[in-house]
């Protein structure tokens, strides 16, 4: 029995019938904004928490060397890979005491236009190596246009230690910008290659890799 019952009990029965009566419009009225407001804020709270991770995480669509790989707005191949020692472009010849790895690709994409990230490298122990900023970008595939259901091929460079290439996958995902997007779509090939092939590859590097037309 609750307190407002216990005094109807004593009291007269038009006081009671008083005190026995239900909330009012305005009061249901008010606890109603009060619950929108508090379902409201635990919602943005939970956005919040989101922002600080899941909600800017990408779509992951894994594949390998060879394989076409549709991450739904756009496609991607990894056609072939080689390792050099230096990467001349008309007069300028680059070298570098690690190893530059050439990627090349072929990609389209669904419905609109798009330019590609310059990728990452991801190796087997988790370290993340950016595409070389040593190689213009002019020379890379993230200058070019990804257009609709036309196949478009190009290359990035990368420079990373010889011992980082076994077990390495290469993440390609689409330019930002300036606008963050949630859930944007991402391809991460995986290399193939084991201990074996990594030491093969590093112990037979092109001495020059060109970039110009031939």
């Amino acid at each position: 029995m609750t307190a407002t019952q216990q005094r109807s009990t004593v009291a007269p029965r038009r006081r009671g019938r008083r005190a026995g009566r239900g909330p009012g419009i305005g009061t249901r009225l008010l606890s109603g904004v009060v619950g929108l407001v508090l379902l409201g804020g635990a919602a943005w709270l939970q956005t919040l928490h989101m922002a600080e991770g899941e909600i800017t995480d990408p779509i992951t669509y894994t594949g390998a060397k060879g394989e076409m790989v549709d991450a739904r707005r756009f496609s991607l191949r990894l056609d072939s890979f080689t390792a050099a020692k230096s990467i001349q472009s008309g007069s300028k010849t680059i070298g570098t005491d690690n190893l530059f790895l050439v990627v090349n690709v072929t990609a389209k994409s669904s419905l609109k236009p798009y330019h590609l990230e310059q990728p990452e490298l991801l190796t087997a122990d988790g370290k993340r190596f950016d595409a070389t900023d040593r190689v213009s970008n002019d020379l890379t595939m993230a200058m070019s246009w990804v257009q609709p259901d036309i196949w478009k091929s190009g290359r990035f460079f990368f420079e990373v230690p010889s011992s980082e290439l076994a077990g390495a996958h290469v993440v390609f995902g689409l330019n930002k910008g300036f606008v963050v997007e949630p859930y944007q779509p991402e391809v991460e090939v995986d290399l193939g290659l084991d201990d074996e092939g990594a030491r093969k590859l590093a112990a037979s590097p092109q001495d020059v890799y060109s970039t110009d037309k031939k």
